[in-house]
């Protein structure tokens, strides 16, 4: 028996013939497809084993998805069953997709944690309540399923996800990505090749056509003839050999077929489809064609809402029969089903324009009704045949509504639609800006682009004008150059600065944010020489402007200021780290982080994330910087951060080259240059190559590392920019022997040192003055070094003292050597820094120093996974399951999960011990 599923609930085949002969059919289509239900059925009995599996699984129209959707259904004997399924011309409901899914289950909502409810009671229209935070919304969802499956193994199926609202999508596939072990399975179906949501990230299963054997089993009664020739013409599509099959006349199947008895195989096989269902509809009464119609330009599934609209067009209940017994509908208490898409859109695009629009206006007085004023909205909008600023303004605050749930895709939808509405040019303009933003801000920068494209110019009102430069600059900055970002930004502020200068400050801010990823030191300048009184553009008006003393003094009042915005808080942090005022920096990184959670400000998080990462890395704690890093790359990568995620590989690949992770620092860094070298993303080239620098040096490559940091250099066109690698680049000349190559960076580092008055640069200048100085003076400078890494970063101090002992070394002072050869050993190898503990090794035993000690795997959580290591970080600091969930995205139980591995391999046996052990 093959179980039906509506509405999230599960139920056995419905009596009458009409539905044997569904049933039959969704059983034929399914045939064959061994290997297909196989993956299915083993996802389904590890879920009864409490493991969780995603699946998607994707194909032509008509190959089979949706059958194996209710294969899945029907082996599910002992799980819960929620379905949803995606609608064409319904996907710019925000959420939509989501609420349908989990109707069945919305009173497990109260027994999440209250953020968690109150982003999901807010995205379901349950309150009035904004959302802040997409990412609370995501965790929400995943905690929902592990909630509905607490008692049992729940099976999720997502059919035709291509039609699905945006929104509803990102949040089940962020759900899906995370799901680990609560014996949840999730199967989404997609049409190759149809435009709509896009699902990413998880593991994909393509169907594909049937062989001709067990084709031929899906026409049994067919002469061999025929067979063989409705065979070839379906082309393995098991719903288009059903369906030409049924459509043959007595004569044809009977094997009287002509050359033109059946469609040109040069046809698209779903368009062929479509006409043969369009065909089957038409023989139907003219009302159960009506109320088919209403039923198919509707999204919701409700029996109740279809038949009030249809009895608006003259239809009523019982003319649903003809339809039913045909075999087009399911029915099921107050659930109505297609039995295919393809149905429902031949339904839709089969009738006359006139009576689509009558559908959608009846449906539009039956959602007004029933209080559904969101869809209401979308059906005016769809029964529109020119502007009317009525609806726009009612799309407008479907557009408003969406925004405030952090539904940017359906929010972009609704304005662009508003704006298609709209008469009056100004308004017009507005809204497309409005649509142009939140598609920026969903990541469509293709779509963002192609709205832009529409806005009449020029734009008369300048706060609408700035908020366009904004949204382009979105687009350039996350895909393509910075440095246009930054000019589009800087060439907003001119134009509106006197009509508008409440808005300036925000322009010029964004646009030298923009500049310092482009490492444009005379883009900065020339940015920050706009409004150089402004506190936040002072500070690199002054560094880069030659009054170094201002530009501190200016960081000095802007970092004791009270924080205003996110982007002013970012910059203080990077003009700290600039500084080389690391303590403070990670301070005011770590700061911007927890505004960031705290607000639900997340499209900013990886870049709080990637500061914080910067400064983990001067200070020398490359673990934290690390898992940090990897957290912000994931987001990035979420949020289709393209420039970001760049950014964070880059960063990721330092504390890998430390590590002398020699393949990882290749990966990541070749990955990073890949985007940032063809855009003009300077610092991020720089960070790249300066991550391969350290990496050769490390491995004692000196003449390769020389190369690889001076080319680094150069996309770090100035001597404040490049600070932070002229120690490395120092030590490869000389190294390498090329010590005149060392002259201008030991300079430079000298001359920026005293003038920021740093200690942590203060140490570095001093080391490097011992290298490249006089031989009589190298021992001061060495010891002064030393004394100024006191508080500081461990890494830095090591490479110093590994200098010093091998300095102390060749002058035969064999003991005093051996001393620093220690230490230098002992902090490398408690950093998990193998190459330069190598190092460290070799001349200690040269020094005639014991140098038997093991080098330590990442510490005492080596042996574990990288998601391991974070959750029995936050374990050891005395986070509960769901705040760790909460902060790395993942569900309580998986939580438990890790620590569960974790336990055996680090030799604990509860959470108590784990703190003790990471101190150790």
């Amino acid at each position: 028996m093959i179980a039906e599923v509506v509405s999230g609930s599960c139920r056995a085949d419905p009596t009458g013939p009409g539905a044997a002969v569904v049933h039959g059919r969704r059983e034929q289509v399914v045939r064959g497809r061994y290997a297909e239900r196989e993956r299915i059925e083993r996802l389904l009995a590890d879920a009864r084993e409490g493991a969780s599996g995603v699946l998607l699984v994707h194909g032509e129209a008509g190959i089979g998805k949706t059958a194996l959707l209710d294969h899945a259904a029907a082996r599910a004997h002992d799980a819960r069953v929620l379905r949803v399924e995606g609608i064409e011309s319904e996907m710019e409901m925000a959420f939509g997709g989501l609420h349908q899914l989990f109707l069945p289950v919305m009173d497990l909502i109260d027994t999440l944690p209250e953020l968690q409810a109150a982003a999901l009671r807010a995205v379901f229209g349950l309150s009035g309540d904004g959302v802040r935070d997409r990412f609370s919304v995501g965790l929400a969802v995943l905690t929902l399923l592990s909630e509905a499956s607490a008692h049992g193994p729940l099976l999720c199926l997502v059919d035709d996800a291509q039609w699905l609202d945006q929104p509803s999508v990102d949040m089940l596939a962020f759900a899906a990505r995370r799901l680990r072990a609560e014996g949840v399975v999730m199967l989404f179906a997609v049409r190759d090749g149809a435009p709509g949501a896009a699902v990413k990230g998880l593991p994909r299963l393509l169907v594909e056509g049937l062989d001709r054997a067990d084709a031929a089993e899906l026409v049994p009664d067919l002469p061999p003839y025929v067979a063989d020739r409705v065979i070839e013409e379906a082309r393995g599509n098991p719903l288009a050999l059903i369906e030409l099959s049924a459509a043959l006349t007595p004569a044809q199947r009977a094997g009287r077929l002509g050359p033109s008895a059946l469609p040109d195989a040069a046809a698209g096989l779903p368009v062929r489809l479509q006409e043969g269902f369009l065909e089957q509809l038409r023989r139907l009464p003219e009302a159960a064609q009506v109320v088919l119609l209403v039923a198919a330009a509707d999204d919701t599934g409700d029996l109740t809402v279809v038949l009030r609209a249809a009895g608006r067009l003259g239809s009523a209940v019982e003319d649903l029969e003809p339809a039913e017994r045909a075999g087009f509908v399911l029915l099921s208490g107050e659930a109505l089903r297609f039995r295919h898409p393809l149905v429902r859109y031949a339904a839709y695009q089969g009738a006359p324009l006139a009576r689509r629009i009558a559908a959608h206006r009846a449906l539009a007085e039956a959602l007004g009704e029933a209080g559904q004023a969101h869809r209401r909205a979308w059906h005016l909008a769809a029964a529109s045949t020119g502007p009317d600023e009525r609806v726009a303004e009612e799309l407008e605050r479907v557009a408003e509504w969406a925004d405030s749930r952090q539904a940017m895709a359906s929010a972009s939808a609704a304005y662009e639609r508003a704006a298609r509405l709209t008469a009056d040019p100004r308004s017009r303009a507005r809204r497309l800006v409005a649509a142009a933003q939140r598609a920026a801000d969903a990541g469509q920068d293709e779509r963002c682009g192609a709205l832009a494209d529409q806005v009449p110019l020029p734009l008369e009102d300048p706060g609408v004008a700035a908020s366009f430069a904004r949204a382009r600059a979105v687009v350039e900055l996350g895909y393509r150059s910075p440095r246009a970002a930054a000019r589009i930004l800087l060439d907003s502020a001119d134009l509106t600065g006197a009509e508008r200068p409440d808005m300036t400050a925000s322009l010029l801010t964004d646009a030298v944010h923009a500049a310092f990823s482009a490492g444009d030191a005379a883009l900065i300048g020339e940015i920050s020489l706009r409004s150089p009184a402004l506190p936040v553009l002072a500070v690199p008006a002054g560094l880069f402007g030659g009054d170094v003393p201002g530009g501190l003094e200016a960081l000095r009042a802007l970092a004791d200021a009270p924080a205003e915005g996110v982007m002013d808080r970012l910059m203080t942090g990077v003009y700290l780290q600039l500084t080389g005022d690391h303590p403070a920096a990670r301070e005011a990184a770590a700061a911007v982080v927890a505004h960031c959670r705290d607000q639900g400000v997340s499209g900013w998080l990886p870049t709080a994330l990637h500061l914080l990462v910067q400064t983990e890395l001067s200070l020398g704690r490359h673990d934290e910087a690390s898992a940090e890093a990897v957290e912000a790359l994931r987001l990035a990568e979420y949020y289709d951060l393209a420039h970001r995620a760049a950014h964070l590989r880059a960063a990721l690949a330092m504390p890998a080259a430390v590590r002398g992770e020699e393949e990882r620092v290749r990966t990541l860094t070749g990955e990073a240059l890949e985007y940032t070298r063809p855009r003009g993303v300077g610092r991020g080239t720089a960070d790249a190559l300066w991550a391969r620098g350290v990496l050769e040096l490390g491995l004692g490559r000196a003449e390769a590392a020389l190369e690889r940091l001076e080319t680094a250099g150069t996309e770090a066109a100035h001597p404040l920019l490049r600070l932070p690698m002229l120690a490395d680049v120092i030590e490869a000349a000389v190294r390498a022997g090329r010590p005149e190559r060392a002259s201008d960076a030991a300079r430079a580092l000298g001359e920026w040192a005293s003038a920021l008055g740093r200690p942590a640069l203060a140490a570095s200048a001093r080391r490097c003055l011992a290298l490249t100085g006089p031989d009589d003076e190298a021992e001061e400078h060495f010891v002064a070094a030393l004394a100024l890494h006191e508080g500081g970063s461990d890494y830095d101090r090591a490479r110093t003292a590994l200098l010093y002992g091998e300095w102390l070394r060749r002058l035969r002072r064999q003991i005093d050597a051996r001393e620093q050869l220690r230490a230098a050993l002992d902090a490398f190898e408690g950093l998990g820094a193998r190459p330069w503990a190598d190092r460290a090794r070799t001349e200690l035993g040269a020094a005639g120093g014991e140098t038997g000690l093991t080098v330590r795997e990442d510490g005492p959580i080596g042996p574990l996974s990288p998601q391991e290591r974070e959750v029995v970080r936050l374990a050891a600091a005395g986070a509960s399951n769901r705040e760790i969930g909460a902060q790395l995205f993942l569900s309580p139980r998986t939580v438990g999960h890790h620590l569960y591995r974790a336990f055996p391999k680090l030799g604990v046996s509860s959470r108590t011990e784990l703190a003790g052990l990471l101190a150790s």
